[in-house]
C-alpha cells in the first residue's frame, strides 16, 4: 500500500467491526481495520502497482500449467475476524483451502499475502500487519521494497514467524516458497519496468 495515515475511531478505547467498515466510503482508497482501528491508505503510486503486477503475472503465469492454488491481486477484503479486516496488494491461496476462504471475500488466513511498501506504510506493514498476519496463520507474508528493490520473507514456524529473508534485486536473488513448489521468481522480474 502507499502513503495515508492512521485515522483513529471517534470514540478512543471503541473498536470497529466489520459492521462498521461496510459502512466507510467508497471513495478509491484503501481501508483496513487492524485490531479495531480504522486506517485508510491513499490510491498506491504506478511503480507500486507495476510491482504488484509484475507478481501477479509472473506467479497467475506459473499457476496456469501448475493448478496448485489461485492468486489474487488487490483490493481485495480479507476479513480475518470482526475487529481485523485488511486489503493486501495480492494474496495466494491454496487449491485445498480455496473453498473455505475465498468467498465473496476472503473470509479467514491466505496461504500468502503480500505487501508492496511505501514509505508512509514501511512500519504498519513491518510490525502491526506482521503481527495481524502471523497471529491469523498466514503461513508466508513477504514485504516488497521497492526503494531498495528488496523482498524481505516471513515464513511461520510452530505459529510464530522465523526472522526474514532477504532477497535483493541487486544480487541477482530469485524468490521461491514451498506453498508454491516450483515457482522461480527472479527479483528482476518483480522490479522491472
Amino acid at each position: 500500500m502507499s502513503g495515508g495515515d492512521a485515522m483513529k475511531p471517534a470514540n478512543p478505547g471503541v473498536k470497529l467491526t466489520y459492521d462498521d467498515f461496510v459502512l466507510f466510503p467508497d471513495d478509491g482508497r484503501r481501508h483496513e481495520l487492524i485490531d479495531g482501528e480504522h486506517y485508510v491508505t491513499p490510491s498506491p503510486v504506478s511503480r507500486h502497482q507495476l510491482i504488484v503486477g509484475n507478481i501477479a503475472f509472473h506467479v497467475r503465469a506459473f499457476l496456469e500449467s501448475h493448478p496448485v492454488g489461485t492468486v489474487i491481486p488487490g483490493p481485495l477484503d480479507v476479513i480475518l475476524s470482526a475487529h481485523d479486516v485488511v486489503e493486501p496488494d495480492l494474496l495466494y491461496v491454496s487449491r485445498e483451502r480455496r473453498d473455505a476462504v475465498l468467498k465473496d471475500w476472503a473470509r479467514g488466513a491466505p496461504d500468502l499475502v503480500v505487501e508492496v511498501g511505501s514509505p508512509s506504510t514501511r512500519r504498519r506493514d513491518a510490525t502491526l500487519k506482521r503481527d495481524l498476519y502471523e497471529r491469523f496463520g498466514v503461513q508466508e507474508y513477504w514485504i516488497v521494497d521497492p526503494e531498495a528493490e528488496v523482498v524481505r520473507v516471513h515464513r511461520l514456524v510452530n505459529g510464530r514467524y522465523d526472522p526474514p529473508v532477504e532477497l535483493a534485486h541487486d544480487a541477482g536473488d530469485t524468490l521461491t516458497t514451498p506453498l508454491i513448489p516450483g515457482l522461480a521468481l527472479p527479483l528482476a522480474a518483480i522490479f522491472s519496468e
